[in-house]
């Protein structure tokens, strides 16, 4: 699901042998060792987010990654993922949170942007397939919730 996802949604961005060439088994090893929240629909993952302490000095927490099964989109499989790992990093006690993404990915952009996030002006230049490529940060205050003792 994981390499679908990139092959649909930056096949504007890198060349399709590149994206032909992604490995199943890299992907799988990566998410066991740093094992995600899940979607499950008929009994298949059709989605996950993963999140954890932030890799920059300035946010409490990071939303490392979200994917959705391009046949999943707009059907709020999204939506329900961004909340739970929200609320996962709420759990850990984190009280803000960033995440880095394409500059070049509108749509999740505004994914993000619907969901509250907001880009923080920060940017920063990676490498993928040997292409160079921008990264925006976008950041989200998470209010932690209490329980009422009415």
């Amino acid at each position: 699901m994981h390499v679908r996802t990139w092959q649909v949604a930056y096949a504007h961005v890198f060349p399709a042998e590149r994206l032909a060439e992604l490995s199943i088994e890299r992907r799988a090893d990566q998410w066991r060792e740093w094992p995600p929240l899940v979607a499950v629909a008929d009994g298949a993952v059709v989605g996950f987010i993963s999140v954890g302490a932030s890799r920059d000095d300035d946010a409490a927490g990071e939303l490392f990654a979200i994917y959705v099964d391009p046949e999943h989109w707009s059907t709020g499989v999204g939506r329900e993922l961004i909340a739970a790992g929200e609320e996962r990093l709420r759990a850990l006690g984190r009280t803000n949170a960033i995440l880095w993404v394409l500059g070049d990915n509108p749509r999740a952009r505004r994914f993000y942007e619907r969901a509250g996030w907001h880009h923080d002006g920060a940017t920063r230049s990676i490498e993928i397939f040997e292409l160079e490529v921008l990264e925006v940060r976008y950041r989200k205050e998470l209010q932690i919730r209490t329980r009422s003792t009415a």
